[in-house]
């Protein structure tokens, strides 16, 4: 069974691809659950009508799935709450140059 550590270092692999900052740094994941035979990510993207909506989930439940050897992975997207840019990580503010 992985980690939570372990899922978010996954997580960190994936890129939204109009922003070079990962997923997890760009606060687009809201919770990651961990249990015995699956792992559950809710997330969102930075806009409703984002083109990437519909990949950036396949792309994390594939990433868990195969990094991982998680066979069950459920990826939910959500919009509540909307995403806004105070969600992202000090690290990934660093790399866009946004004050902290």
């Amino acid at each position: 069974m992985p980690t939570k550590e372990e899922v978010i270092e996954v997580i960190k692999q994936c890129y939204d691809p109009e922003i070079p900052i990962n997923l997890y740094d760009l606060g687009l994941i809201y919770d990651i659950q961990v249990q015995p035979d699956s792992v559950y990510v809710k997330m969102t993207v930075t806009a409703a009508a984002c083109p990437a909506a519909q990949t950036l989930p396949e792309q994390v439940r594939q990433r868990v799935s195969d990094s991982l050897g998680v066979k069950k992975v459920n990826v939910e997207l959500t919009f509540d709450p909307t995403w806004t840019p105070e969600r992202i990580s000090p690290e990934g503010r660093k790399k866009l140059g946004l004050p902290e």
